[in-house]
């Protein structure tokens, strides 16, 4: 591995890639610190901090996590690159439902630019509403997403700061989304991905922080024991994130003899992946975003019986993971149901003349399909609870400060390890091609 990454640096298109990526990263961090103009953040940063050592924040946690602090700092990149992934989600449910979208999705590439072109639209859109609401917000920041804040953010609350910061603040989500592109065209890995993965990376440090200082800081009863515990579990979970999103369901694929034009291509047997983790983080991401709101209904009830029950939806409670778990069972299936597409695939088989050995071409196919990715989604569903509700439990049971929890599981882990995996294979594609050996060597390349 250590050699893997020497032999990076003697590739001149391999090392320019990385050096690029590099620069960006560099870039998309410093807008992440710089205030938008008329904004002091300083008292808010110092109360959020606090606020984040204890629970997990709410949808302040989950905002400042996904755009890389800059909320927190109410910074250019204060929206980071939300509005672009927003924007792609809707799209890509758009076109599951929308005719009009399947239809350019099966147009090839210039259908896929296409849409491509109306997400970039959309976030522009976005930006400017959640800019203004940004701005309102910073002038009065005790609302609902910084509630209990009682410091001031703005001097000169008005038309015109609302004005520049709607400015500001789309003019920088656009900045930095066309920053990812860059990465993903000109360095190595998916720009947008690592621009979020940074940014929760950056936290690492104030995690390490907080952790010794549960251990030599003089507060909790923290033992060697206790270390050794959270060493091992950080291993076996980073461990099984990495199984989750490198698993598959090979299916496989027998292709019949064929005539093309005058030349007659032969079978062959190949394998059709499904994933176990089919969505990816999306279905924590949807569980997090809609139990924010009827915690937040029942809090400012006057009724006690829903003043009680919004408590027991507070972060950490059990009534909170229980239905965290089957929002995330939940989401698993839709994300599946609305991405994947069974017949489609059976009918992509069938003029290609594949088909599944034992299994009829056409709908028993898809049926086939279907069934087969139902219950795979299961068992990555399972998992994927498993791991989501981790860093509640730690902080919950065992006091541990959130920002360090969050490293043991959930949207960060399942992100982190998700886009160093890929990077990594796109380095190692690299390095294959020029005959150098990868991260994990063959071992036909080893006894040459």
């Amino acid at each position: 591995m250590f050699s893997a990454f020497i032999n990076c640096w003697k590739i001149p298109e391999l090392r320019k890639r990385i050096l690029f990526t590099l620069g960006i990263v560099a870039l998309a961090r410093l807008g992440a610190n710089i205030p938008c103009p008329g904004v002091d953040p300083t008292a808010l940063n110092l109360w959020i901090n606090k606020q984040m050592g204890t629970v997990g924040g709410g949808a302040v946690g989950l905002a400042i996590m996904l755009t890389g602090g800059g909320l927190a700092r109410c910074a250019v990149f204060a929206l980071g690159v939300m509005p672009y992934i927003t924007s792609t989600i809707i799209m890509q449910l758009l076109t599951a439902v929308v005719p009009s979208l399947e239809r350019l999705r099966q147009e090839g590439q210039s259908g896929y630019a296409k849409i491509i072109q109306y997400g970039r639209y959309m976030t522009v859109l976005i930006c400017i509403i959640q800019g203004f609401f940004l701005a309102k917000t910073f002038e009065n920041p005790s609302g609902y997403l910084f509630p209990g804040f009682t410091g001031v953010l703005v001097r000169n609350p008005g038309i015109g700061f609302e004005m520049l910061t709607v400015i500001t603040i789309t003019a920088g989500s656009i900045l930095i989304m066309w920053l990812g592109e860059q990465i993903t065209e000109r360095g190595i890995g998916n720009g947008v991905s690592l621009i979020i993965t940074v940014g929760i990376v950056d936290r690492l440090p104030s995690a390490i922080a907080q952790t010794w200082a549960l251990f030599f800081g003089g507060g909790q009863n923290f033992n060697i024991l206790i270390a050794l515990f959270l060493i091992v579990m950080a291993v076996a979970v980073t461990a099984g994130v990495v199984a989750l999103t490198q698993a598959e369901r090979k299916i496989p694929v027998q292709y019949a003899q064929r005539m093309v034009g005058r030349k007659m291509l032969s079978g062959g047997q190949t394998f059709f992946p499904l994933r176990v983790n089919y969505s990816g983080v999306m279905p924590i991401i949807f569980a997090q975003a809609i139990l924010l709101f009827p915690q937040k209904l029942f809090s400012l009830s006057h009724l006690d019986f829903l003043q009680k029950l919004g408590r027991q939806l507070s972060e950490g409670y059990f009534l909170y993971l229980l239905l965290y778990g089957l929002m995330i069972l939940f989401f698993s299936y839709f994300w599946v149901a609305t991405q994947f597409n069974p017949l489609q695939i059976a009918d992509d088989l069938k003029k290609h003349g594949g088909y599944v050995p034992g299994i009829r071409p056409g709908r028993p196919t898809a049926e086939f399909l279907d069934h087969t990715m139902t219950r795979v989604t299961l068992a990555g569903a399972v998992f994927l609870t498993v791991i989501a509700v981790i860093p509640y439990i730690l902080t919950r049971n065992m006091h541990v400060p959130y920002i360090a929890a969050s490293f043991f599981g959930g949207t960060s882990l399942l992100i982190n390890v998700g886009v160093l995996l890929d990077t990594m294979r796109q380095v190692e594609s690299h390095l294959v091609m020029r005959h150098y050996d990868g991260f994990f060597r063959s071992k036909t390349r080893s006894r040459r």
